[in-house]
């Protein structure tokens, strides 16, 4: 199934294999740790010969951005990456990107929003650009983030969705952590993923060009940013049939959500990204505990896969949300959306928590786990429900951060 085998990669290693056997022809690249090592590989391949493409160093994620979506436009399969300030740099351009639809590949690479500053993961990075009209994958290991870009040139190029898609991993505990990935061949990828052909229609006559609109009045606009609305909930039915299609050449099975020892579960914890990897061993030793729980982990979250969520949680007593991120003064960001997914249900849990934790690096341990599902199974007997985010944050976490600051000569009144 794989020409390649089993190689050791690096989360980075494993997004540069990803566009390499998608045969990319336009690489558009500022470097941004941690993401650096994705374009370094990339370079590297293009100057030696063993990737044809175009390589092309910017000055700016700005202008990284738009030069990867005319790329797309003009007939390119392009590519880029980027993290966290990055990201943020790029913003006004994500909106344009998605308003050409121009199917493109970008990895974002989830490391904390400054200030203050950190290297580690935070997703709210990527979570704050949920509405740019970007469709968005989020993968738990690094096999996923190969397979996750390859997939998303399928969905973002297929004629019912023409989006460019985000595939996000967690910074450090994916970038940096090698693990065993299997690399197809580009041949392999062909049968999987035809060369890209842009549906656009660029060769205007000069009176065309002439009386193209710069602004177009409500009723165009409305227009346009619904059929936008709708390509990207079709994505989530083409996501099914490419899934099926990639599983039948790679063998390997993609769905909009995942499930883990969630079926007979009385409650469940919603995940996202690597700490789902996690939070699936505390599981099996809270099952061992007598502790009837389960996790649902989302792969795609936009379209957001309502649908599947209502059906993955029908009937459970209670559940808990992970959340690698703040909204600052709203609290997780995953929590409302899933919400949404509930509300109508007859059967819907009775109790949904939201729970912070992991943010910048932040070890998560078996006991804050643990905490998550005590704190659910106490609230639907009887407990207490907040509608606020809990933080994850222990006493030695408090005493450590305390004794952080007090090195560092600084002043602290408390927490």
């Amino acid at each position: 199934m794989s020409s390649n085998g089993g190689m050791m990669l690096t989360g980075n290693a494993a997004a540069a294999w990803g566009a390499r056997v998608s045969d990319v022809d336009y690489i558009a690249a500022y470097p941004i740790t941690p993401q650096t090592e994705i374009v370094e590989l990339l370079s590297k391949w293009v100057s030696s010969g063993e990737l044809k493409a175009r390589f092309v160093e910017y000055e700016s994620e700005h202008s990284m951005l738009a030069g990867a979506g005319g790329a797309a436009l003009a007939g390119a399969r392009a590519f880029t990456a980027t993290s966290s300030q990055g990201l943020a740099f790029a913003f006004e351009n994500l909106y344009a990107v998605s308003g050409w639809r121009a199917p493109m590949v970008m990895v974002n690479v989830s490391r904390g929003l400054g200030m203050p500053m950190t290297l580690q993961v935070d997703n709210t990075d990527v979570l704050s650009v949920k509405d740019t009209g970007w469709l968005q994958l989020h993968a738990e290991t690094c096999q996923e983030i190969l397979d996750f870009i390859i997939l998303a040139y399928r969905l973002g190029e297929d004629r019912r969705v023409l989006l460019p898609v985000i595939v996000n991993m967690d910074g450090f505990f994916l970038s940096f952590t090698r693990e065993p990935v299997y690399v197809p061949s580009v041949e392999e990828v062909r049968e999987f993923l035809p060369p890209y052909e842009p549906p656009h229609g660029i060769a205007f006559s000069e009176r065309e060009l002439a009386y193209a609109p710069t602004i177009i009045l409500g009723h165009s606009y409305t227009y346009f940013r619904y059929q936008m609305h709708l390509a990207a909930l079709k994505a989530k039915e083409v996501f099914y049939e490419i899934s099926r299609d990639f599983e039948k050449i790679f063998g390997r099975s993609y769905s909009p959500v995942e499930k883990f020892m969630l079926d007979d579960a009385e409650y469940a914890i919603v995940s996202m990204n690597s700490f789902t990897s996690i939070i699936k061993g505390a599981v099996k030793r809270l099952r061992e505990e007598g502790l009837s729980v389960g996790v649902l982990k989302i792969n795609m979250f936009r379209p957001f896969p309502v649908e599947e969520i209502a059906e993955a949680l029908r009937g459970k007593k209670g559940v808990a949300v992970f959340e690698l991120n703040l909204s600052t003064g709203g609290g997780g960001i995953i929590y409302p959306e899933l919400l949404k997914a509930l509300y109508h249900l007859d059967e819907r849990p009775k109790v949904v928590l939201d729970f912070v934790g992991g943010l910048g690096g932040k070890e998560l341990t078996y006991g804050e786990i643990r905490y998550m599902v005590r704190r659910v199974i106490d609230a639907y007997r009887g407990g207490e429900v907040s509608p606020h985010a809990t933080l994850l944050f222990t006493e030695e976490d408090t005493r450590r951060m305390i004794a952080d600051m007090e090195l560092a000569g600084k002043s602290w009144g408390g927490f």
